[in-house]
């Protein structure tokens, strides 16, 4: 399993590419509100799904809440259940 250092370049770039942020991923703290920087509930789903293909995952449906893809932090945190798994 690769660390969060490895982790986070990874997310912010799917971020940049399908969040629809209104701000820089790159600019965000791990703990900034991705709904707050401007993704809605239908940009979250493109990321999840761009996510499951970048890490080869998939979220069971009991992390299918937006909890989970509400900063950059949560996502790690459950990609790193998810890979650890």
């Amino acid at each position: 399993m690769t660390d969060s250092q490895d982790l986070d370049p990874r997310i912010r770039t799917v971020l940049a590419e399908h969040a629809r942020l209104s701000r820089d991923a790159a600019s965000l703290s791990s703990t900034d509100d991705l709904y707050q920087a401007g993704m809605t509930s239908h940009a979250s789903v493109n990321v999840m799904l761009a996510l499951e293909a970048e890490f080869d995952v998939e979220f069971p449906d009991t992390m299918l809440k937006r909890s989970v893809f509400d900063s950059i932090a949560s996502i790690r945190a459950a990609l790193t259940d998810l890979v650890g798994a």
